[in-house]
């Protein structure tokens, strides 16, 4: 999943009872193992990304991308609050045709919903061109949660999704 930074995204998705593991990356883009220097120059074409590993028998993708879709603002084109670039766009990528079903029919879901004003814009496309973060990037959040973007950005966005029951904690 891509929703603006990874760190958000990778603070959400650890919160949540049966996801095994959340690794941060870069996907979608050209260029062969970037670095982060590199992606969020916007020169790569890689989105920041999230790579959730979970225990299907605790949770399902569909449960995973209603929490993705309420855990960011799926409307707005390569943007997240302050994050603006193509490496902060709304994405999803899938492994197989299952996975793609799903997700299409999820935002469709999400749409009709009217839980936003505008449209979603959220890309749904097959993984591609996938890369590892570096090593520093990976649970950001409780490594540093005194660090400014953790606690104006990250922080009050975390407790909004677990005040209105998305995640628990």
């Amino acid at each position: 999943f891509g929703g603006g930074c990874f760190w958000c995204i990778e603070a959400f998705f650890e919160e949540v009872n049966g996801v095994n593991n959340v690794r941060s990356g870069y996907s979608g883009g050209k260029k062969n193992n970037p670095t982060y220097k590199e992606v969020v120059s916007g020169k790569t074409g890689h989105a920041e990304v999230c790579e959730i590993s979970y225990n299907s028998n605790i949770i399902s993708l569909k449960t995973l991308l209603e929490i993705f879709f309420t855990s960011h603002d799926p409307t707005t084109l390569n943007r997240q609050g302050n994050d603006i670039g193509t490496q902060y766009r709304s994405v999803i990528y899938y492994h197989n045709k299952e996975q793609q079903l799903i997700a299409v029919k999820s935002k469709e879901e999400a749409n009709k919903s009217n839980y936003w004003e505008d449209e979603i814009v959220t890309e749904i496309t097959a993984l591609n061109n996938y890369t590892d973060a570096e090593d520093y990037h990976n649970d950001y959040y409780n490594n540093n949660p005194n660090q400014p973007y953790c606690l104006f950005v990250i922080r009050p966005k975390l407790n909004k999704l677990i005040k209105d029951g998305v995640i628990s904690k």
